[in-house]
């Protein structure tokens, strides 16, 4: 008899969480301004807002926080964790970042200049976001099937060459300060990008003599879905992948708050030493000094282990197979899912889901809400919210996916509320047919409102 999967820990602590009254959660959501960003975690009894922070970190790498170093220049703390991006990404140089939107922000003020284009695939918000800042433009090259929810293809996430060439072909080198590739890709729904893809992305860079940069904060789960989908793989090892993977990269910004398992933390890494000597300056501008980075030495610590454990095929599986578990019991309940299932997220198609909401009113953002009341599970909008407006046109801007995102934090839930989850969605799915009108903007920021908007129901 063939032995059943069995997770790859056990716990050794618990934080409890309390069930609230539907009543309740009706005035917490209004206070809240029908935004799931400003609810209290204690207003929260499942919590799938975002899997970036939010897993548990092991017992290996709460003793490296008691190894911290604290010295504010030249800790063992930084050169811990050198070694451990030298090692298995492969990457001489890197800046440590208090996480991976900081990064990007000192990245990209190295890089990105008022008219520039940047080529990628489904860049996601704080990318788009601190492009655009910078009056630049991303460009979407994605290849179509990902905008297909229903198509199994198993890269989802992989960039279209004639899309990409278009754009490298009819922009001056010198307007294109790099491509970026998002491994896996979170706007399109965790979607992994094949390592062949990769190659024939870098052939057209070398091409064009442009950058290649990754956003790289799922690259541990991208390398599992190559060695389960892509021929020629299966016997490779992770750690063997992920250094094929970033071969072809130039740079790339990490938040390791996702697949380096920890609570705060990013980092730039990359092989040229004029970039890192450029980046630098803006590093001690924004972050802190360049040993150090804005993260503490025991974060550090944590987070140079995390990419051991995050890069071992035992955990991969256990972590990417909740995620599937989750997935099948909403296929099972008829509700409208991404396929395949992405790595750290099931994405509810909210344009089937609730087609007689018109997408003015926020398709995804609308049954977000439904199911936190339904049930007290948060999770996210990936949308027409988080599309934001044209820069230029100031018009709201709908994209061809509006997805409801289930991220799921690693090492935290059991597949006990995985199931408390999938029946509270299908409870909603029973009575879709009741919700006929979604929500309206009464307050946003200019630039990545989606975090602090202001709602309310039509």
């Amino acid at each position: 008899m063939e032995l059943p999967f069995a997770e790859s820990y056990k716990i050794k602590m618990i934080e409890p969480i309390r069930k609230s009254t539907r009543e309740e959660r009706e005035e917490w959501i209004k206070q809240a301004n029908y935004n799931l960003f400003k609810l209290k975690s204690s207003q929260v009894f499942i919590d799938l807002l975002t899997d970036s922070g939010t897993g548990a970190m092991s017992d290996r790498q709460w003793s490296e926080m008691m190894l911290g170093d604290e010295s504010y220049a030249g800790a063992s703390s930084y050169f811990k964790m050198k070694d451990a991006i030298s090692e298995l990404l492969g990457f001489e140089y890197f800046l440590p970042t208090h996480q991976g939107r900081a990064a990007e922000n000192v990245l990209f003020s190295a890089l990105v200049h008022e008219g520039d284009v940047v080529p990628g695939n489904s860049h996601f918000d704080t990318t788009k976001g601190h492009i655009e800042y910078r009056k630049a433009r991303a460009i979407d090259c994605t290849i179509d099937e990902a905008f297909d929810t229903q198509i199994d293809y198993p890269f989802k996430g992989n960039l279209d060459l004639n899309k990409l060439e278009d754009v490298l072909r009819s922009h001056p080198k010198e307007k294109i300060p790099f491509i970026v590739v998002t491994v896996t890709c979170n706007s399109s729904g965790g979607q992994p990008v094949s390592i062949e893809n990769m190659r024939q992305v870098r052939q057209l860079a070398d091409k064009y003599g442009i950058r290649v940069i990754y956003d790289s904060a799922r690259f541990a789960e991208n390398a599992y879905f190559i060695k389960i989908r892509e021929k020629g793989y299966a016997d490779k090892t992770i750690r063997e992948i992920v250094l094929e993977m970033f071969s072809f990269a130039d740079a790339m910004t990490m938040s390791s708050k996702k697949d380096a398992i920890v609570n705060m933390g990013g980092f730039i890494a990359m092989r040229e030493k004029e970039l890192f000597e450029k980046a630098s300056m803006f590093n001690i501008m924004f972050e802190g000094y360049i040993t150090y980075g804005g993260m503490s030495g025991r974060d550090m610590n944590a987070l140079a282990q995390g990419l051991r454990e995050g890069t071992e095929f035992d955990y991969l599986e256990t972590r990417i197979g909740q995620v599937a578990y989750l997935g099948q019991c909403l296929v099972d309940f008829g509700v409208p899912v991404q396929h395949p299932f992405g790595g750290h997220a099931i994405f509810v198609d909210a344009k089937r889901f609730l087609p007689q909401v018109p997408k003015e009113q926020f398709q995804a953002q609308t049954l977000a809400v439904e199911l936190y009341l339904e049930a007290g599970v948060r999770g996210v909008e990936i949308g027409a919210l988080l599309a934001d407006r044209d820069p230029e046109t100031r018009e709201n801007r709908y994209p061809s996916l509006e997805l409801l995102r289930l991220a799921i934090p690693r090492r935290v839930y059991t597949n006990n509320h995985m199931d408390y989850v999938a029946t509270a969605l299908a409870n909603v799915y029973e009575h879709r047919q009741s919700i006929v009108k979604g929500l309206r903007i009464t307050g946003e920021a200019p630039i990545m409102r989606h975090f602090t908007v202001n709602l309310a129901k039509v």
